[in-house]
């Protein structure tokens, strides 16, 4: 079959610069906003902070080029860059297209496996068991265990950096590993991680005894509460079990979790709205980090009002009027963008105040309606990818808290009156009947489905497993308590 070319038109829906600037504006936080408009001024000398004079950044009309003489209307950038070396050519590029430039952060602080090295120091071991024993401690996870066996480190040891070694000559040194501060270090898994820590409180006290002896012997039957087992295996009295529990209770799982905190890093949440109540009335504010003030610099203007109204304009002239009109349209659009975003968030903030009105008046989370997407993007005449981006790492601030703003959309359940309520009324009234069970006695899946279709809600057994584990409560067996 032979090669031939035809021409074909085809109609494609394409986002311009402006609506893809906007889109990414949408979805950024108010905290991370401050950073993109101080980013933008730097990159941008025709953007400034400040409060504009006019209500239009700069006239259109006096830029057009109509108003130059016909000498000078030859603005158009390809009629006098057209005969140049193309920019491709005098680019340079030594990076292929998979290469990425990662930036080294700077850290602060010392890591736990660092505290871990110095206090070996003070440890009596020759070099080669030092060694060993920081390569140990590099290959502790985040919460201070050691999750690869013994055998693959000898294995390690020997043919990467050529250390011959046994497997019991590495549990001595690893036993002095978990000798180290804090306690529970080293340990391989949650048992023995516990173990350690009890051995050091134990001091004689015959309720950690206890507590070391469920953890040894019995360890299976504490995780599944099975604690009629104990009592009877240990021929000891529900107070004393109730007594080592608690000892256990208090140790910690996540041994390096303590360290770990000092170089943890907080993130502040900043609010986006703030909703107010005054005699029934609610207010919705935005945010002044979400309004910033800026404007188009006057001297970027005059400059490009100065190459309008000279005299004919040399190649050089077109160079620096084309930037200089570059960079006043780039301000523009920013700040339009700016603009059209605290309008979209406004709109959308008070579309869903208003769907949520009885919740926001009473706090009371069994009074929040069932709420998706579209429902508010129909109100504000929005996509629903829209709606989604204003909704995305966004908060409010309200007389009952900070919330996510996807706190507030939910689905709906259908009530026996054919009533249409939210999930997170079921899943209130779900975890307020766990909170008020008997803990002796918790009440099982099926008794809670059986308490919700008392209360007039249609749900099954397996969605009150769903919603029981999305609200991280386990099942019924392990809340039991003595």
């Amino acid at each position: 079959m032979a090669l031939k070319q035809s021409l074909t038109q085809k109609l494609d829906q394409r986002l311009s610069p402006q609506q893809i600037q906007l889109m990414k504006l949408l979805q950024v936080p108010t905290i991370e906003l401050d950073q993109r408009i101080k980013q933008e001024i730097e990159e941008n000398p025709a953007l400034e902070e400040g409060k504009d004079e006019f209500e239009d950044d700069y006239p259109q009309e006096e830029y057009d080029d109509s108003d130059v003489n016909s000498d000078e209307r030859e603005f158009d950038i390809e009629d006098y860059l057209g005969d140049d070396e193309p920019s491709y050519k005098t680019s340079i590029n030594n990076k292929g297209k998979d290469d990425e430039n990662h930036d080294i952060p700077y850290s602060s602080g010392t890591t736990f496996q660092e505290r871990l090295a110095q206090q070996l120091s003070l440890r009596n071991l020759n070099e080669q068991e030092a060694y060993i024993a920081t390569f140990l401690i590099g290959n502790l996870d985040d919460a201070g265990y050691l999750e690869r066996s013994l055998e693959a480190i000898v294995d390690d040891l020997a043919f990467s950096q050529n250390i011959q070694t046994s497997e019991d000559s590495l549990e001595k040194i690893l036993k002095q590993v978990q000798d180290l501060d804090p306690p529970g270090v080293g340990a391989r898994d949650l048992r023995e991680c516990l173990m350690i820590q009890m051995r050091k409180k134990q001091n004689g006290d015959i309720t950690k005894y206890t507590a070391l002896k469920i953890l040894e012997n019995h360890f299976e039957e504490f995780t599944k509460k099975h604690y009629s087992k104990i009592t009877h295996k240990l021929e000891i009295s529900e107070e004393d079990l109730k007594q080592a529990i608690a000892e256990i209770i208090r140790l910690n799982p996540k041994p390096a979790g303590s360290l770990k905190e000092s170089t943890k890093v907080v993130q502040q949440i900043v609010p986006d709205f703030q909703i107010t109540e005054n005699d029934g009335v609610l207010e919705l504010s935005l945010n002044g980090r979400n309004a910033p003030e800026l404007k188009v610099s006057k001297g970027y203007e005059k400059m490009l009002r100065s190459y309008a109204e000279g005299a004919k304009l040399n190649k050089s002239d077109k160079e620096a009027m084309t930037f200089v009109k570059q960079k006043l349209d780039s301000a523009k659009w920013f700040i339009d963008a700016i603009r059209q975003r605290q309008i979209t968030l406004f709109s959308t903030m008070t579309a869903i105040m208003n769907y949520q009105k009885e919740y926001f008046l009473t706090g009371d989370e069994t009074k929040l309606k069932p709420m998706i997407l579209k429902d508010i993007a129909e109100i504000v005449n929005l996509d629903i990818s829209t709606i989604s981006r204003v909704a995305n790492s966004k908060y409010v601030q309200t007389p009952y808290g900070t919330f996510s703003l996807k706190y507030f959309f939910s689905e709906s359940l259908s009530t026996e009156s054919g009533e249409e309520v939210s999930t997170k009324e079921v899943k209130k009234i779900l975890s307020d009947a766990i909170d008020n069970e008997n803990k002796r006695k918790p009440l099982t899946d099926e008794k809670l489905a059986q308490l919700l279709q008392s209360k007039g809600y249609n749900i099954a057994r397996r969605t009150i497993a769903k919603y029981r584990e999305q609200l991280h409560i386990p099942v019924a067996r392990l809340r039991k308590e003595l």
